[in-house]
C-alpha cells in the first residue's frame, strides 16, 4: 500500500500525517473553517454517532438503506480489534426508529433501547446468526427522560439514568440475572455520567439538587448502595461537570463556569492544587468537546493526550492537546468522521474512525503531536496559564473533595 498523504492543514492549525490501517486508505480531510475575526456561535455538540465497547474491540452505529425512496435505520456492528475493521449488519424484520440508541458490549453482541411510547423504553441484545440478526429481549423501563450510560468498565453491565421527581434511579438494563435491575437513587437530577476506575465501582454523574442550585460533580459509589461523594466544588455557585476521566494518570477534563463564563479545564484526582482553565482551550468561534483521554500514562497527568471535537460554522474537525503542552493542536478530520467517535492507544496514536463510499469501515490513526518543553511541576499539576483572572474566585483543590477509600497519586 502507499503511504499515506498528509493531511491538509488549513491556517492556523498543525499539519499531522496520519497513519494509514491496512485496508483503510486515509480519506479526504475536511479542513477546519479558517478564523476571521468574527465570533461565530457554533451549533452545540450532537451526541457521537458512533458508540465504542469498554474494550475498543467493537463500535456501533445506526445507520440507513433506502426503500421505496424512505431511509430504513438498521444498527451495524464494527470489529476494530482485527488487522482490518469491517462491518456486520445486524436488520430486523422491521427498521429501527432514528432516535434509537445502539451500544456495544465487549463479546460483540450491540444493546439496543427502543422508545415505545412516550414514556415506555424496550431494551435488546442483538447478534449476528449466520445470514441473520438475533435477538434476546432484556425487559422494560417507563420514564420519558431516559439516557444510558457508557458501557461499565467491565464490558458486560449497561447502566440508564431514569430521572423522577426528587431523585434519579440508576438501573442495570444489561448484564444483570433478569431483566432491568435497579442499583441506586441518587437525590436530585443527574446527568453526564464517566467511570473513575476500571472495576466498575466509581461513577461520576453532574447533579443539581431539588429546588434548582448550581450543578456539581458528584461520585456514586455503586458497591457502597449509591453512596455519595463531592467531586467538583470549584466555587460555591459555579455549574462544575466532569467530562473526562482517566483512570491510570487521574487527569479530569472538566466544564465549569467559576472563571467568569463557561470554560474547560483540567485537574488530577486527589490533588491539593486546583483545577487549571488554559488559555489556548477558549475559542470564541468555536465549541470544544473532548471525547477521548490516552490511557496508560501511570501517575503523568500532564502527559496524558487528550483528543476534542471542534464544532464551527465550517463543520466539525480535531483538537488536540495536553495539559503539558499548552498548545490545542487543529487536525483536519478524516473525510467521513463519524464525529465524536475516536479512542487513544497508550502509546499515542488516535484512531478515528470513519465511513465513506468505497470506505464504509475504516479507520484513520494520527500520531499525538510534539509539544514544545515547559517547566512542569513535579507534583503533576503545573499550570497551564499565565496569571489568574482579576476577580474570579479560586477554584476549591480537588484534594478538598475527596473519594472514599481513594489514595492520592504520587
Amino acid at each position: 500500500m502507499p503511504p499515506a498523504p498528509p493531511v491538509p492543514a488549513s491556517p492556523g492549525t498543525a499539519s499531522l500525517a496520519p497513519l494509514a490501517r491496512a485496508g483503510s486508505p486515509v480519506p479526504p480531510a475536511r479542513t477546519p473553517a479558517p478564523r476571521t475575526g468574527t465570533a461565530v456561535i457554533p451549533p452545540g455538540p450532537s451526541r457521537p454517532s458512533l458508540t465504542l465497547s469498554a474494550d475498543h474491540a467493537y463500535a456501533a452505529r445506526l445507520t440507513t438503506a433506502r426503500q421505496a425512496g424512505e431511509p430504513s435505520w438498521f444498527p451495524e456492528r464494527w470489529t476494530l480489534d482485527g488487522p482490518e475493521p469491517y462491518a456486520v449488519p445486524l436488520p430486523l424484520d422491521q427498521p429501527e426508529e432514528a432516535e434509537a440508541d445502539v451500544l456495544p458490549l465487549s463479546d460483540g453482541r450491540v444493546l439496543i433501547r427502543r422508545r415505545v411510547a412516550a414514556d415506555r423504553h424496550t431494551f435488546s441484545l442483538l447478534y449476528p446468526t449466520g445470514p441473520g440478526t438475533g435477538e434476546l429481549l432484556l425487559g422494560v423501563l417507563d420514564g420519558a427522560d431516559l439516557t444510558l450510560l457508557p458501557p461499565s468498565p467491565d464490558g458486560v453491565g449497561v447502566l440508564a439514568l431514569l430521572p423522577g421527581e426528587r431523585s434519579t434511579g440508576i438501573w442495570l438494563v444489561a448484564g444483570g440475572a433478569c431483566g432491568p435491575e435497579h442499583v441506586a437513587d441518587v437525590p436530585g437530577r443527574c446527568s453526564g455520567g464517566v467511570w473513575l476506575d476500571r472495576g466498575g465501582r466509581l461513577l461520576a454523574l453532574d447533579r443539581r439538587m431539588p429546588g434548582g442550585g448550581p450543578v456539581k460533580a458528584v461520585v456514586v459509589d455503586l458497591e457502597r448502595g449509591g453512596e455519595v461523594t463531592p467531586l467538583l466544588q470549584i466555587a460555591p455557585e459555579s455549574d462544575d461537570r466532569l467530562l473526562l476521566a482517566d483512570a491510570d494518570s487521574g487527569l479530569l477534563v472538566v466544564r465549569s463556569d467559576a472563571p467568569g463564563h463557561d470554560r474547560l479545564g483540567w485537574g488530577v484526582l486527589g490533588s491539593c492544587l486546583p483545577v487549571r482553565f488554559p488559555e489556548c482551550l477558549r475559542t470564541p468561534d468555536a465549541a470544544l468537546t473532548p471525547f477521548a483521554v490516552q490511557p496508560g500514562q501511570m501517575l503523568m497527568p500532564e502527559s496524558c493526550a487528550v483528543a476534542l471535537r471542534i464544532d464551527g460554522a465550517g463543520g466539525s474537525w480535531v483538537g488536540l492537546w495536553r495539559p503539558a503542552g499548552r498548545r490545542l493542536h487543529q487536525v483536519a478530520a478524516p473525510g467521513g468522521w463519524l464525529a465524536g467517535s475516536g479512542f487513544w492507544t497508550r502509546d499515542g496514536v488516535l484512531h478515528l474512525p470513519y465511513a465513506q463510499e468505497g470506505a464504509p469501515c475504516a479507520v484513520a490513526l494520527l500520531e499525538a503531536p510534539a509539544d514544545e518543553p515547559h517547566p512542569v511541576a513535579a507534583s503533576g499539576t503545573g499550570a497551564s496559564e499565565g496569571a489568574p483572572v482579576p476577580g474570579v474566585c479560586r477554584p476549591v483543590p480537588l484534594g478538598q473533595a475527596p473519594l472514599t477509600g481513594h489514595t492520592p497519586p504520587g
